[in-house]
């Protein structure tokens, strides 16, 4: 089975950074995209960041462009997102995501994943 543990999150204030950390657990074999997507109260779940597996090939949500940065150490088994000049909002849980099946292709929708962490809470203060 595969898990994904979300780290990283809490309150910082407007203009501050975090950085999220997704530790992946279970998955032996195959090369496969990540994603990053967050959901506020009251909204769907909305697609942030994607990663191919060489970490060469990125994509952004146009609200994060700039500002957010995924990156991935396969030999830790871990992905990233770097956060930066956060603004209020980007208050959300943020959670990472991994796909059932091994492939080349960015992958930005949430029916394009089978595994999710937990999340974790980042809290952007005016």
């Amino acid at each position: 089975q595969v898990q994904l543990v979300e780290s990283g999150g809490g309150l910082v204030q407007a203009g501050g950074s975090l950085r999220l950390s997704c530790a992946v657990s279970g998955r032996t074999s195959g090369t496969y995209a990540m994603g990053w997507f967050r959901q506020a109260p009251g909204k769907e779940r909305e697609f942030v960041a994607t990663i191919s597996w060489s970490g060469r090939n990125t994509d952004y949500a146009d609200s994060v462009k700039g500002r957010f940065t995924i990156s991935r150490d396969n030999a830790k088994n871990t992905v990233f997102l770097q956060m930066n000049s956060l603004k209020p909002e980007d208050t959300a849980v943020y959670y990472c995501a991994a796909p059932g099946v091994a492939g080349p292709n960015l992958l930005k929708t949430p029916l394009e994943y089978n595994y999710w962490g937990q999340g974790t809470q980042v809290t952007v203060s005016s």
